[in-house]
């Protein structure tokens, strides 16, 4: 059992020892479950741009899957004054440009409302058996997702299987309804 603030540090320090062939290869394992997933009727997904310097996860195998399939794929643009995120619509002419936290987000192109999108891949550092999950602490997903339709499908990307409990777990923190690790797939 461990606290959001314990946690943060333990994975940071988790991620920063993956090489750059462990991250590939586990990216590809994750992008490989998530096939699995009964997600695939759906229209509008919401996927995040891995910010490298951070070793996330590469999203770019998961892209290709939703391209295949041809979906509506959206990311976003982060608000840093208001925390929000802004939405648009990834296609062909979509440029991507790296802020100053270096993360990858289009500069403009069609704006596409939270009430739209039906499933959003979410990152994270950590998550417990539960559902919750710890993020980088700014709040941008918790509030994002609260603007969610009902019925949006939450799928966490983890290199890592879960804590057993995470201590401090707030009203505005929205759980997982998915959780995908190279070797599983937690269903909460």
């Amino acid at each position: 059992m461990k606290n959001k603030t314990e946690l943060r540090q333990k994975y940071k320090a988790l991620r920063n020892s993956l090489s750059e062939n462990e991250i590939e290869e586990m990216s590809l394992s994750i992008a490989n479950k998530i096939l699995a997933l009964p997600i695939w009727e759906r229209t509008y997904f919401h996927i995040f741009l891995p910010i490298t310097e951070h070793k996330e996860i590469n999203t770019e195998f998961i892209l290709h899957i939703l391209s295949g399939k041809d979906k509506e794929i959206v990311v976003s643009k982060c608000d840093f004054k208001t925390c929000n995120l802004v939405h648009f619509l990834l296609t062909d002419n979509t440029k991507i440009k790296k802020n100053e936290y270096n993360i990858p987000e289009p500069i403009d192109g069609i704006e596409v409302p939270s009430h739209k999108i039906d499933v959003v891949f979410v990152p994270l550092l950590a998550f417990d058996i539960k559902g919750h999950r710890v993020g980088y602490g700014k709040g941008f997903y918790d509030k994002f997702l609260s603007e969610c339709k009902p019925d949006v499908i939450k799928i966490g990307l983890s290199f890592f299987e879960p804590e057993k409990l995470i201590t401090d777990i707030f009203e505005g923190d929205v759980k997982l309804d998915y959780c995908v690790t190279p070797n599983s797939i937690y269903s909460f």
